[in-house]
């Protein structure tokens, strides 16, 4: 449970760090499972990259496939100019997504427990539901810049409660692209918001609000095994990984059920696959 000192601190910063909030052993799983999924994979024909910067130009049918399953979604920079991978595939892949927590079992031994839902109902959310994970590498010299976002442009909810919860599975330092924020910054309004409408997506600007700079962001430097909660409003950045060393992690997305959920959010769920809290 959260203690009251905790729960100020999220309500000011817009997030919240959990040391050692997952153990050695249940990280190993998780890694292991990552790497049989990637081993698994046969990329498709067209290959389809990961990058936030280009979101809209990205989304395929892959990629809205991928809100009910287990993809691989490729680096921008893991290609050559011959089209052929610069290296293992297994050092190429940005990440995995986005319904592991639901499909796979190691995934949702790791994405449920009593921990979380208590955690989660400290957090403010009454009924919490997850509808989506990600299993990020942030590869070794590859790693793709993550741009400044706010997480509730993807899951809107009335009155905005989308919660996410990213687990360290590796060191995450400025050197090898930490989580970049603004504490505070939950309180500025939403800027995007990311709409689907059949197999068509967009980008709808709403506000002008600047990002945050390197005047104003602070790096989340965290070991493995941390949690970082934050709300859905918070705006942060990973930068490109230019370093040696990865920098794995797992997200989930969480809104609570008491709110209205988007119809226009790009991720829904029907009864063949209700969607499911901790």
């Amino acid at each position: 449970m959260l203690t009251p000192e905790q729960q100020a601190t999220y309500q000011r910063d817009g997030y919240l760090v959990l040391p050692n909030f997952k153990s050695p052993d249940a990280i190993q799983a998780l890694r292991q499972r990552a790497g049989e999924l990637v081993d698994a994979f046969v990329p498709p024909a067209t290959k389809t990259i990961f990058t936030t910067n280009e979101q809209v130009r990205s989304v395929d049918r892959y990629f809205l496939d991928s809100a009910t399953n287990t993809s691989c979604f490729f680096e921008e920079e893991a290609f050559g100019p011959d089209g052929e991978l610069r290296q293992a595939k297994a050092l190429s892949i940005n990440k995995i997504g986005h319904a592991m927590h639901d499909v796979d079992p190691v995934f949702s031994d790791f994405s449920r427990g009593p921990e979380l839902q208590q955690l989660a109902q400290g957090l403010g959310l009454a009924q919490p539901q997850i509808w989506q994970s990600m299993y990020i590498f942030k590869q070794p010299g590859i790693g793709g810049e993550v741009g400044w976002h706010q997480d509730a442009t993807f899951f809107e909810t009335t009155p905005i409660s989308v919660t996410t919860f990213w687990f360290a599975l590796e060191d995450a330092t400025v050197h090898n692209g930490c989580l970049w924020t603004q504490p505070g910054a939950h309180r500025s309004p939403l800027r995007e918001r990311f709409v689907r409408a059949g197999d068509q997506v967009s980008m709808q600007k709403l506000d002008a609000t600047p990002w945050p700079d390197t005047t104003t962001a602070i790096p989340l430097e965290v070991e493995a095994g941390a949690l970082v909660v934050f709300h859905g409003l918070l705006p942060h950045y990973s930068a490109p990984n230019r370093s040696s060393a990865s920098r794995h992690a797992y997200t989930l997305h969480v809104t609570d059920a008491t709110t209205l959920y988007s119809p226009a959010n790009w991720i829904q769920r029907g009864a063949d696959m209700p969607v499911r809290g901790f």
